[in-house]
């Protein structure tokens, strides 16, 4: 017969075996999550299946090692990029721009410069340099004129580029930007009152801003910022009854046609997709 010390041990051995029980709710089956860790590269890759980009980049390879996470506060990035010759970059400079703030891979806006029937200029600016380079080589080989990508920290560097645009700049999109989730960290956050402040000055009259996240706190933080500009923006269903919302304000559907990265990431994994779309419809008074 086993001594009383010996069956507490074997009794403690058995307890910590046991798997840590976490309401459903707060977590995710690993089954689950394997599963859609690996449809996601796949399901990315249908969703830009026309642009044939994966054999574009044979010497270093369809996925980059990149940082996640960058700090845009670091010094290496507190000074403004320098704006380009667009006369160089862009066949016509002196089309309506789009401006897509932390573009990523650049996927999403060359598909537009390549499928979207409006005929405009589209331009990315990211903080992570290997992804421009890769976005930028991509852009070469397809031989396409009306997209281009800049290593740049917006927050410090986009009045700069978009005030020395020729054209009219009509259309700005943030897209599921970096969450920055920690408190103390919010100021790492792309969406800072500089930047709102840069886009509302030079945003043409009936130009549009989209702001999009996965992380409610985030698409409520920028939605935030764009409300406190009433004076000089409208929603975007106020003036275009077909673009519908739910009762929280936040638009149904994806505006754009395509879905950006972290969208098909994001949708796979269950999450929902929380946007808005202001237009200019004011000067700035302030």
């Amino acid at each position: 017969m086993a001594s009383p010390a010996t069956a507490t041990a074997s009794l403690c051995c058995r307890l910590v075996r046991l798997p840590l029980l976490v309401p459903y709710a707060r977590r995710r089956s690993p089954l689950s999550t394997r599963c859609s860790a690996a449809q996601s590269p796949d399901a990315v890759d249908r969703e830009y299946a026309d642009l044939n980009l994966r054999p574009l980049y044979p010497n270093r390879g369809h996925h980059l090692r990149i940082r996640q996470h960058v700090n845009p506060l670091s010094s290496s990035f507190s000074e403004p990029t320098e704006p380009p010759e667009w006369k160089e970059v862009f066949e016509d400079p002196l089309l309506p721009l789009m401006v897509d703030i932390g573009c990523g891979s650049g996927r999403f806006l060359i598909w537009l410069a390549k499928n979207s029937g409006e005929r405009r200029n589209y331009l990315g600016l990211e903080i992570r340099q290997k992804l421009v380079e890769r976005s930028q080589f991509w852009v070469t080989e397809l031989g396409l004129r009306n997209v281009y990508f800049m290593f740049a920290n917006a927050t410090v560097s986009f009045n700069q580029i978009a005030s020395s645009y020729p054209g009219p700049l009509s259309l700005v999109s943030i897209l599921c930007p970096d969450p920055h989730f920690k408190k103390r960290h919010h100021k790492r956050r792309v969406l800072q009152s500089q930047l709102v402040d840069s886009i509302t000055n030079n945003l043409c009259l009936g130009g549009r801003v989209l702001l999009q996240s996965d992380v409610l706190e985030v698409a409520a933080d920028m939605r935030e910022r764009f409300d406190e500009y009433s004076d000089v923006f409208e929603h975007v269903d106020c003036i275009d009854k077909d673009l519908r919302c739910d009762n929280e304000g936040w638009l149904l559907d994806n505006p754009m046609g395509i879905r950006t990265e972290r969208e098909v990431h994001a949708e796979l994994e269950g999450a929902t997709i929380y946007r808005r779309m202001y237009q200019k419809t004011r000067d700035v008074s302030h």
